[in-house]
């Protein structure tokens, strides 16, 4: 083997590669970042994707209920599915696809049912601080959902603004806050209202894979009755890049869905 002459003394020929090893996994520990996801909670992560990794989100089903007097609705949601793609180290877009809807009505015995394939929704989150280092975050998140013109379709254009906060209470504990509001289509005067919706999580870190959250959820209109939700929840970490979630909401107030109940999924490569 032909060994090339060099100035350089052999005990740091030794340790250059051992150099070069630890400043690659320094770098990648910079760049690389825990995954933090947007589901199954209400409130939105102040997190991004890292550049160059993609995240998909999906949903196994969603199902809600709501009783007043002797009418019933319910829907059921299967295979949602954000799948997001990091931009920059602090920019990702997303995408959210409702794949199935079923939603139902029911007054007096008489049933009725549509089904169909859901409106696209594109985001594109903006982590203003955080995302790599601190005990806080903040990101601004604007969207437009697109009709699709099926049965479910909302049929009309809409958007909004989401503004996600995070803070690390302590190593178990964490705690997330969001505001967003909502250009929605009204089906009565064919015209757009303004919604507004708040939350707050509690994260809690259980075990080194299992985690739980408890969320109240407020939601306000110009001509609607303000919706009060409470939401709890489990996920279970199968790796770094796999998470398995579940929970339920429960309506607080007469306006809101009295009951829902989600499961799902989410992992990065």
């Amino acid at each position: 083997m032909f060994l090339a002459r060099t100035n350089i003394p052999m005990r740091a020929q030794l340790l250059f590669p051992l150099f070069l090893l630890a400043l690659s996994r320094s770098f990648s520990a910079e760049t690389v970042r825990e995954m933090s996801t947007d589901r199954p909670d209400t409130t939105e992560s102040a997190y991004s994707v890292p550049a160059g990794m993609y995240q998909i989100e999906m949903s196994f089903f969603d199902y809600s209920r709501d009783a007043n007097q002797d009418a019933v609705s319910d829907q059921w949601i299967y295979g949602q599915i954000n799948f997001k793609v990091g931009l920059t180290q602090n920019t990702d877009l997303q995408m959210i696809i409702n794949s199935h809807s079923i939603s139902g009505n029911s007054e007096r015995g008489d049933t009725a049912r549509t089904s169909g394939f859901g409106d696209v929704t594109l985001r594109f989150k903006k982590n203003l601080w955080g995302n790599d280092s601190g005990s806080t975050a903040l990101a601004i998140m604007p969207y437009v959902t697109i009709p699709t013109h099926t049965r479910v379709s909302d049929h009309a254009w809409s958007g909004g603004l989401i503004m996600p906060f995070a803070m690390t209470l302590s190593d178990h504990v964490s705690l997330g806050l969001m505001t967003e509001m909502d250009v929605v289509h009204d089906t009565t005067t064919d015209g757009y209202d303004l919604e507004w919706l708040h939350s707050a999580t509690l994260g809690f870190s259980l075990t080194q894979e299992w985690g739980a959250f408890l969320e109240v959820v407020g939601i306000a209109g110009q001509d609607t009755r303000f919706q009060a939700l409470f939401d709890a929840g489990l996920t279970f970490a199968v790796t770094e890049q796999l998470i398995l979630d579940a929970g339920l909401r429960l309506g607080l107030n007469r306006a809101a869905p009295d009951i829902g109940l989600f499961t799902g999924m989410s992992f990065r490569f």
